[in-house]
């Protein structure tokens, strides 16, 4: 990268907070922009826990997208921590992505978001995504989408699909202009810095998410024990999938182990087209009482900050 920034003293670089309510397609955009599956994707909210980087290198720019959780309500010693995570990330970046679901209108978490984003970043530069341009008739988009611009009035506004692709690629060339001219911070061909092992764990959740009734999945965490590669090629993963009650055990398991197996067949195929090779995947499901507000172990799933 180094000679390639040197022929182009324009090459610019930076770090893009994706920020925005539970749901409204952060993970589903991240995937989309990064042309590959790195972050966990449901149709339920909440499937982002950790911020987690997509690094996209063009010859114009190194765009290094931060994917953060949705704000929530703080009830516990998690949901403490995905705040930080997402109020971090408003901190810490050259440009900020506010992805908005055009789906509907603007309720309470945007308009709180909104006001921290003034509060904490209001010299960092917004661009604002009107997300799901697919989903609903062009009145009602359009509607919506001009509810969302009187929030951050003098943000620049994009409508998108995250799910088709409309209107990305015209983002990345807007994001490229508005980044500071710099050096690239990683390799060309490295698209993020978190460990296999670790977006394994976040693929198996968000199946877990997907497939599970609407209560469960948010007592769900993962832990990937084992992340090997085998002579044949073969990756072999094994995995523990923790929920606070033994009554969820039996949930997660499904009569005869069919839920487990549908969880497990399409975590499989998601991990598989992150890495590009054959998967071998066994879970086991475990009960850990109370685990969101057990500082020990939310530290070994790497769900703390600092010396908690």
């Amino acid at each position: 990268m180094k000679e390639k920034n040197s022929e182009n003293s324009e090459f610019r670089s930076g770090f893009v907070s994706i920020v925005g309510k539970p749901n409204a397609g952060k993970s589903t955009l991240l995937n989309r922009l990064m042309g590959q599956p790195i972050a966990g994707v449901s149709a339920k909210p909440q499937t982002t826990r950790k911020r987690q980087l997509g690094i996209l290198t063009t010859d114009k720019a190194q765009i290094i997208f931060v994917d953060t959780p949705g704000l929530h309500e703080p009830k516990d010693r998690l949901s403490q921590f995905i705040n930080s995570e997402a109020e971090f990330a408003l901190r810490d970046a050259d440009v900020l992505l506010f992805t908005a679901d055009g789906a509907g209108r603007p309720d309470e978490m945007d308009e709180k978001l909104a006001n921290l984003i003034k509060e904490v970043a209001p010299k960092v530069p917004v661009l604002m995504l009107v997300n799901k341009s697919d989903a609903v008739t062009g009145n009602v988009f359009q509607t919506n989408r001009l509810a969302y611009e009187k929030l951050l009035p003098e943000a620049r506004v994009l409508a998108i699909s995250a799910q088709t692709g409309e209107g990305v690629t015209h983002l990345l060339d807007v994001l490229s202009e508005m980044l500071p001219i710099g050096p690239a911070y990683y390799p060309e061909d490295q698209v993020t810095e978190t460990f296999e092992r670790e977006i394994a764990a976040e693929m198996i959740r968000s199946a877990c998410m997907t497939y599970l009734s609407d209560e469960v999945p948010y007592s769900i965490a993962v832990r990937v024990n084992e992340y090997t590669e085998r002579e044949t090629g073969l990756i072999y993963i094994n995995a523990t999938i923790f929920v606070e009650r033994e009554a969820q055990k039996a949930i997660v398991v499904g009569k005869g182990g069919e839920k487990i197996k549908q969880i497990g067949s399409a975590a499989r195929a998601d991990i598989e087209k992150m890495n590009g090779q054959k998967v071998f995947l066994e879970t086991a499901v475990k009960a850990r009482r109370d685990w969101k507000n057990d500082p020990a172990f939310l530290k070994e799933l790497g769900l703390t900050q600092g010396k908690e």
